[in-house]
């Protein structure tokens, strides 16, 4: 599989979302697009940076910028992921993981000695073109919101 590159157009996509409509990336032309890919719904770590997605709402929207987070999780669980921590964005369901393997986010990961296939951590800022213009891989939570706003700024 041939992962994306900076400079590289992104293929336009659709999955279900948490709206209860299909949501496109191409919906999105002419705004800047931050897609962040997250493990599971309801985790610390996963919490934690969707609280801090959250809470930056208003400088992402000041960078002409929407914010979509995907997860393999059902939209069920979504949906209880939402209520629980009132996220005002959309949050996209990838059970098939066909986006995730399109932007080379699910791996083989490692945990407590057992080796599984899962999301990788990872936030891609796409340009108000459709141009994947940035991107952060295997992220740490701490500071990582933070480093989003600047390039959305720039």
């Amino acid at each position: 599989m041939n992962e994306l590159k900076i400079g590289q157009e992104v293929p336009d996509f659709t999955l279900p979302a948490s709206t209860g409509q299909n949501i496109s990336l191409s919906d999105y032309r002419g705004r800047k697009v931050v897609l962040y890919f997250y493990p599971k719904n309801m985790t610390p770590a996963c919490t934690q940076e969707a609280c801090e997605f959250r809470d930056a709402g208003d400088p992402i929207a000041r960078g002409n910028a929407v914010l979509l987070g995907i997860s393999p999780d059902s939209l069920a669980s979504h949906a209880k992921f939402i209520a629980k921590n009132s996220l005002p964005f959309p949050l996209l369901s990838d059970e098939e993981h066909a986006v995730s393997e399109l932007f080379g986010v699910w791996q083989l990961k490692k945990l407590y000695g057992k080796e599984f296939m899962g999301i990788v951590r990872s936030t891609f800022l796409i340009d108000e073109q459709g141009i994947l213009v940035k991107e952060w891989r295997k992220v740490r939570v701490k500071g990582h919101v933070e480093a989003v706003l600047g390039e959305i700024m720039k």
